[in-house]
């Protein structure tokens, strides 16, 4: 169903002198802790009607081009980790020197393209066919070298095309991979860097680690703990047995459900679309899992929600919005199964996470607080049990405009490999609405969808 066209790498131009500097970056704390991730993989689905030839002759040369163009400013993702092989001496780094680049692959796909941006369930393997691989690693005589970036554009003729990009989490958060794609969106359509330079030019990406304040040496405490785990490579964890979907809470809907809220908990004051968005996604997930199951769970048992909370503004001192790796709080909800499935389920949540927030976004000392203790293992059964939610509407990569319009979809691929974990995103369908990606086993999508449908006709 998919044809390899070519597999090339794309590095920055040759002549800048950006392209032949080195840059070496040690890894901050916000970093290390994503080392042994799985990578992020997304896929960007465009409506757009191309023949072969037109795709081949004229969009892929100017993606090219442009994505030449936009590395000479983000040139951490042409670059590698460099994981060393004497962990008692060494701590890893991102590099990047000169010569170095990033996989690009072009394919052509005979699938159904409508079927694939539809919102209904769909078998979750298939998508693996549009994502990048992250090339293999190799070694030098200190350091396995990884790749950290790979792309790879897929025509589906006469309908639309589709951008996968996959990146170890270790290089950038979601406001920083963002960054990226809008920056290659823009100096692609325009055919040049004039209007990204206009509109970054004093703002360009900052990639210096130093701006990250540690004074406790937190890097270094979780060092210690991540390289006694094995370095795995990466991999697709296919057959996923699991079916992908997407659901909408249009405005009116979140509207409903933040006054819902309000009416019976109105010290709260303001409610964040977010709040009930994460609320009203996590008891019903809890719902569709007690739909499902056989044995009976202990109802007294701990729920846990986790989210990333984007820090740069909300630590002391705060780091520039265009700092360019990861700099991400968590905010951990716990409240026992049977409140969160009872009928005040919703109320509870809400309750609970939109103060949680409130403390993380008044007081800079709750951002970070208790960070140097996240890797001693007393989180374990929480990260083990928790959903989490993947991407924010706040950085809109569908948005990120080729020539071709807004993207129609977003999926985030890497969701599969979680436990239970939900994307979140701007819908493009419902002014003011919200998109939740979810992938679950079949029988447990189904039960979701109708539990979903029927708390919003309350």
């Amino acid at each position: 169903m998919i044809t390899l066209l070519e597999t090339c790498r794309i590095p920055p131009p040759p002549s800048s002198a950006a392209a032949a500097a080195e840059l070496q970056l040690p890894l901050s704390f916000f970093d290390i802790v994503w080392i042994r991730s799985q990578p992020i993989r997304r896929l960007l689905f465009y409506e757009y009607s191309c023949s072969e030839s037109h795709f081949l002759e004229t969009l892929v040369p100017k993606l090219k081009e442009s994505l030449s163009l936009t590395l000479k400013h983000y040139l951490p993702l042409a670059g590698n980790l460099l994981y060393p092989l004497n962990t008692a001496d060494h701590k890893p780094l991102l590099r990047y020197v000169s010569g170095d680049s990033v996989s690009l692959k072009i394919a052509v796909s005979g699938r159904n393209f409508d079927e694939l941006v539809g919102n209904h369930p769909r078998d979750a393997d298939q998508f693996y066919d549009f994502v990048p691989e992250i090339p293999p690693a190799t070694e030098d005589s200190e350091y396995k070298i990884v790749p950290v970036f790979a792309l790879q554009v897929t025509l589906f003729p006469g309908r639309g095309i589709c951008i996968g990009f996959s990146n170890l989490h270790s290089l950038g958060d979601a406001r920083s991979i963002a960054g990226f794609m809008q920056a290659w969106a823009s100096i692609s359509k325009s055919g040049g860097e004039d209007e990204f330079l206009t509109k970054h030019g004093e703002s360009p990406p900052v990639f210096d680690r130093s701006v990250i304040n540690d004074p406790l040496k937190i890097d270094s405490i979780f060092w210690e703990a991540m390289k006694k785990i094995p370095f795995t490579p990466p991999s697709f964890p296919i057959p996923t047995n699991r079916v992908r979907a997407t659901f909408t809470l249009h405005q009116s809907d979140i509207k409903k459900l933040k006054e819902m809220v309000l009416a019976k908990k109105p010290d709260l004051g303001h409610v964040s679309s977010f709040v009930v968005t994460a609320s009203y996604v996590w008891t019903t997930l809890l719902k569709s899992a007690d739909a499902v199951e056989d044995e009976d769970d202990d109802h007294s048992t701990l729920e846990y929600f986790k989210f990333a909370v984007d820090v740069r503004e909300r630590i002391n001192p705060s780091v520039p919005t265009n700092y360019f790796g990861n700099c991400l709080g968590v905010g951990i909800a716990e409240i026992e199964h049977e409140r969160l499935v009872d009928e005040e389920g919703l109320l509870v949540a809400a309750e609970f996470m939109s103060e949680l927030i409130k403390n993380m976004s008044n007081n800079k000392d709750e951002a970070l607080k208790g960070a140097e203790n996240w890797m001693d293992g007393s989180m374990k059964h929480v990260w083990a049990r928790a959903v989490g939610v993947s991407g924010s509407p706040r950085f809109d990569l569908c948005s990120a405009d080729f020539g071709w319009g807004n993207a129609r979809k977003l999926e985030v691929v890497s969701i599969d490999g979680e436990r239970c974990s939900i994307s979140l995103c701007k819908s493009n369908d419902s002014e003011g609405g919200l998109e939740i990606g979810s992938s679950l086993p079949k029988e447990r999508m189904t039960a979701f969808a109708a539990i979903f449908a029927d708390g919003l006709k309350l």
